[in-house]
């Protein structure tokens, strides 16, 4: 079966699967019950399709807007400069007039979208744009409730179309749709009309309405596990949808939701931000924008003053800026996009598609019983009819006869296609999303789930991951000497440390070359505003006596390069107010170190940087590091007076300023994690852009870096033929001053040369690469960009590592329930076939009829995926080794125990349909028929205790923990008290008759003893491949 499936429902991949393996393995599905259950959670091939295409055709509009656009930028210009430019007049719509607005929604987009620069400047630019809204480029929109609520009612909300969620009685009518319910309510309704013709009312009717009955506690009971797998579903859809932007109302900088923007909102985006609505560009510095999620052109395109036009659903790749929000939700390009592109789904996961295999294996093999079976019980009928000369007389009793053996035939395809098994992935991994969302860890795509179960290799960030993000500068090496600095000395007393002239430096260093902010909140009290590491400069620029907008005030800002962690630099130009051009730049502090020519010595003075001063400040770094500090450097130069923004920041010929050391303290457990991984066989690697000083010292402390392990810095990795790293990835454990690059080819290389299943984290733009080719990416919530979030299957809300730790135990806990779920399911199929067709073979009839069967099928279907693939983890799944990449799904260990289980489970059936007259000592008329209930009661037993014992595949002792398992204790428990009510009060329903106490002790009995046979089954060694 493992090679079956292999061959034939193995293309599809965790993500990124092609069309061609999606549509693949639907053709090999044949014999399915329910096409809209078994592939609801599939994608929707057809619908993609056409989002796909209408992608393609706005792509196109927006394509010939921005072309058709320059053409006529380029034409006012001419015209503009001849002095024939004709002047439009603008009517505002009387909607917006009335609410005091001097502009609409319809004009706001046409400008925005059309790119129209005409119209701009027609509405008095930028500025005459926002008077016209009533807002201000500088402190933004006053919140006040009754006019936010009006600007909501003319410029619409920033939402989008989505799907309407479906009620519970759109899963009652698709869990009718099952072809062989159908057959089945059609036998009921005959049996109904020939039983009231012959045997009158109501016992005629009992057959017919027991089958009524159980199709639709069958239905009821399916439709309700779908109905609350939809709302998990929908739960976890919103907290996808969860984004907040920075924005200024009310003069104060704020985080708030997307969804609460409006136009007028003035919004500040950064490197890997979503732009989340349409709108204008204010001000800022290098801002380039990735459109190809719109135009389709992969070409970055620059936003400035001359082309301020930016759209919803771009993406800022470098540079920061402020944006004038203009049209929001429905109105812009983005959100009739979203709309279509919703409908496609999400790809199934690779379990579903095997689980898929599995039941369409089975499905041919209980259809050939099912057939064979009919065969056999109709057979014995028409040889008595033949026998007796009546072939061509057929009385009511006979009819319902033969109705009933089809009956029996087609419930014996429910039972025997497992419709469940595909859906009972789906269950699990709803149920597990829920509770990671409890744990912090959000799961975007449902594969990751399961995918980060057979993880082998966890390569992870340092700074917020492994360490706490929380920052703080507790030394400086400035002026030649070096300071280290307490809580109780951050006071402003520190300034006297340093000369003046140095100090001035450093603040004018600190407060302009950064991308942090220094604000006054709403309770009067300064606020930090930026990174952990921009955070920590500012507090100590302030705890030098700074005053972050008076020295901010007396520069001007000419040009700004954002950090980025290809350069490890960030660099700015300020004009002087005396004269003249000053560059300022940090990062890295070999790399800026190198970039120096010039110090200041410790009275404060400006000389060149010998090779002596260079060796000390080298050492420094060193030490630094290896105290677990990250360094950075902080430099400056004066410039030629003529600098144009358009121009580089000079690379070199800096005066070092100074190093400061800032300690990010490990996290506490993340020491401990790391020891459960490396007990379950996963590989911990650190990829960071630190000093490898730093790295090596934190790895260390984590417990990543051990005696045997390699420690490499980006640079020296890229110069690796592809013979030395396959020798050096291996043991490779740190790799230090990496850039995205780097780990990309380290992920690669991973997958496909090491053949390993990797989870990587990642926080930056620039991280997007390495997080989509790796197994599962793992952005960061709080760390994290917008940008690397949309590009990962995971992100881990609280940046923790012990987080991720979390994330592979719930998904080796999937992986595992579906595996128990499985081994029981195939348990009762084997079994309930077998003992139908060998009964109708050799006694004529059939042990279980159609109803119990169908309470069987409910049983070991929906009941049985909710009680075993909600098992929650135990700390036991990070004691085994990793599935990996090619482990077999039905291992041998599942068939011994399936393979046990049926053996004892037939023998016992077959027993008491042989011997079980004698064993109950059963005489009288409703011997048949106690025997049948007593048949009936011990098979259901059976299952019922086989699923306590399917709770642990390996292990005896199967109670642990049962208790703490509610769904699964309310499952077993409420299948009892229905078995009970079946028994003894649905006899003329369900053709079962009341057992007295003896038969049914001697009953529940039999059942409870599959659990010590499934013990004594567990001590047979196998393999456990």
């Amino acid at each position: 079966m493992e090679s079956y499936l292999n061959e034939n429902f193995s293309g599809v991949k965790p993500k990124n699967s092609s069309e061609e393996a999606l549509r693949r393995w639907r053709k090999l599905c044949v014999l399915v019950k329910n096409p809209k259950r078994r592939f609801r959670f599939t994608a929707n091939l057809s619908k993609r399709s056409e989002a796909e295409a209408m992608k393609k055709t706005n792509q196109e509009k927006l394509r010939i807007a921005v072309l058709v656009s320059k053409a006529a930028l380029q034409f006012i210009q001419v015209a503009a400069s001849s002095g024939i430019l004709p002047r439009s007049e603008y009517i505002v719509s009387d909607e917006a007039k009335a609410a005091g607005f001097g502009i609409d929604a319809n004009e706001l987009g046409s400008i925005v979208e059309g790119h129209d620069l005409k119209k701009l400047n027609m509405h008095g630019g930028i500025e005459g744009i926002a008077t016209k809204l009533s807002t201000s480029t500088e402190n933004g929109l006053f919140s006040d409730e009754d006019r936010l609520k009006c600007r909501q009612d003319v410029f619409g909300i920033n939402k989008f179309t989505e799907r309407q969620h479906r009620s519970f009685w759109v899963f009652v009518w698709e869990a009718l749709q099952d072809t062989t319910l159908m057959i089945l309510a059609v036998c009921a309704v005959i049996s109904l009309i020939v039983g009231v013709a012959t045997e009158g009312w109501p016992k005629g009717a009992h057959d017919g309405l027991g089958i009524v009955a159980s199709i639709l506690l069958v239905v009821f009971v399916t439709a309700t596990s779908d109905y609350r797998q939809s709302l998990q579903f929908k739960d976890l859809d919103k907290e996808k949808k969860k984004i907040f932007v920075q924005v200024t109302r009310n003069g104060y900088r704020k985080k708030i939701s997307i969804y609460d923007l409006l136009p007028g909102d003035i919004v500040h985006l950064a490197i890997g931000d979503q732009v989340p609505a349409d709108g204008l560009f204010v001000s800022g510095f290098s801002v380039l924008i990735d459109e190809s999620s719109l135009t389709g052109e992969s070409e970055p395109v620059a936003v400035n003053c001359d082309n301020p036009f930016l759209l919803s659903g771009t993406k800022v790749l470098d540079g920061s800026c402020k944006m004038l929000i203009t049209t929001v939700g429905m109105r812009t390009q983005w959100g009739k996009l979203m709309a279509t592109l919703c409908e496609g789904g999400d790809d199934e996961t690779p379990l579903q598609v095997k689980l898929n295999g599995v039941a369409t294996i089975i499905g041919k093999i209980g259809l050939f019983f099912a057939v064979v079976t009919f065969a056999v019980l109709s057979q014995r009928l028409l040889t008595i009819k033949y026998q007796e000369g009546q072939y061509f007389s057929w009385s009511g009793d006979d009819a319902l006869e033969m109705l009933e053996y089809f009956a029996i035939a087609v419930t014996i395809v429910v039972v025997a296609v497992p419709e469940g098994l595909p859906l009972a992935v789906t269950l699990s991994l709803a149920f597990a999303m829920k509770k990671m969302m409890n744990d912090k860890a959000l799961v975007r795509h449902l594969a990751a789930c399961e995918t980060m179960g057979s993880a082998t290799s966890i390569c992870s960030d340092k700074t917020g991951t492994l360490t706490t993000n929380h920052m703080t500068v507790v030394k400086v090496c400035i002026c030649e000497n070096i300071h280290e600095l307490n809580n109780s000395q951050k006071d402003i007393s520190i300034r006297s440390l340093f000369p003046d002239s140095a100090v001035k430096a450093i603040l004018e260093s600190l407060f302009n070359n950064t991308s942090g902010e220094v604000v006054i909140n709403q309770n009067g009290k300064l606020e930090i505003l930026g990174s952990p590491t921009e955070t920590a400069l500012l507090e100590f620029g302030l705890s030098l006596g700074g005053n972050f907008p008076a020295v901010r005030q007396q520069t001007k800002l000419i040009k700004v390069e954002p950090f980025n962690s290809t350069k490890k630099r960030m660099g700015v130009v300020l004009q002087l107010a005396e004269g003249g051009y000053r560059a300022h730049c940090k990062g890295a502090s070999e790399i800026i170190l190198a970039a120096c020519d010039k110090f200041i010595d410790h009275k404060g003075n400006v000389v060149p940087l010998n090779e002596a001063a260079a060796n000390k400040l080298k050492e420094t770094i060193e030490n630094f590091a290896s105290e677990a500090l990250r360094t950075l450097c902080l430099a400056y130069m004066d410039i030629e007076d003529n600098f144009m923004a358009a121009k580089q920041i000079p690379v070199s010929g800096y005066t070092c300023i100074g190093i400061v050391g800032i300690k990010d303290p490990v996290r506490p457990g993340v020491k401990e994690s790391v020891a459960i991984c490396k007990s379950a066989g996963i590989t911990v690697r650190m990829v960071t852009g630190d000093n490898i000083n730093t790295a090596k010292a934190i790895a260390r402390e984590c417990g990543i870096l051990t005696d045997g392990g390699l420690a490499i810095e980006g640079p020296k990795f890229r110069e690796k033929s592809l013979e030395e790293l396959m020798q050096l990835i291996p043991n490779l454990q740190v790799m230090a001053r990496s850039s995205p690059m780097d780990k990309h080819t380290l992920v690669n290389h991973l997958r496909s040369s090491c053949n390993e299943v990797v989870a990587v984290t990642g926080d930056g733009t620039n991280d997007a690469p390495a997080l989509h080719e790796a197994d599962i990416g793992l952005a960061m919530g709080i760390a994290g960009t917008e940008v690397a979030k949309e590009s990962a299957d995971i992100i881990i809300l609280d940046d923790n590592f012990s987080t991720i730790v979390t994330v592979v135990k719930w998904g080796r806990s999937v992986y595992i329930n579906i595996q128990k779920f499985v081994q029981f399911q195939l348990t009762v199929n084997i079994v309930a076939l077998i003992v139908n067709f060998l009964s109708a073979c050799f006694t004529g009839n059939a042990p279980l009829t159609a109803v119990q069967l169908l309470w069987v099928n409910m049983i070991m279907d929906t009941l049985g995926a909710l009680a075993l693939a909600t098992e929650p983890p135990n700390d036991e799944l990070m004691k085994r080794p990793p599935v990996g990449r090619k482990g077999n799904f039905i291992t041998n260990i599942m068939w011994r125990n399936i393979l046990g289980q049926a053996f004892y489970q037939f023998i016992v059936i077959w027993y008491l349909q042989t011997e079980g007259k004698w064993l109950f000592h059963l005489e009288g008329p409703t011997t048949e028929l106690t025997l049948n209930t007593l048949i009936f009661n011990t098979f259901v037993f059976c299952q019922v205790f086989n699923e306590i014992s399917s709770r642990e595949m390996e292990k005896i002792d199967v109670l642990h923990g049962i208790l703490q398992n509610y769904i699964f204790i309310g499952v077993v428990i409420s299948t009892a008290i229905f078995q009970v009510i079946i028994v003894q009060l649905l006899g003329d329903f369900a053709s079962t008759t009341p057992l007295t106490p003896w038969q049914w002790l001697v009953t529940v009995f039999i059942g409870f003893l599959s659990m010590p046979i499934a013990a004594a089954i567990k001590l047979i060694p196998v393999e456990s491949r």
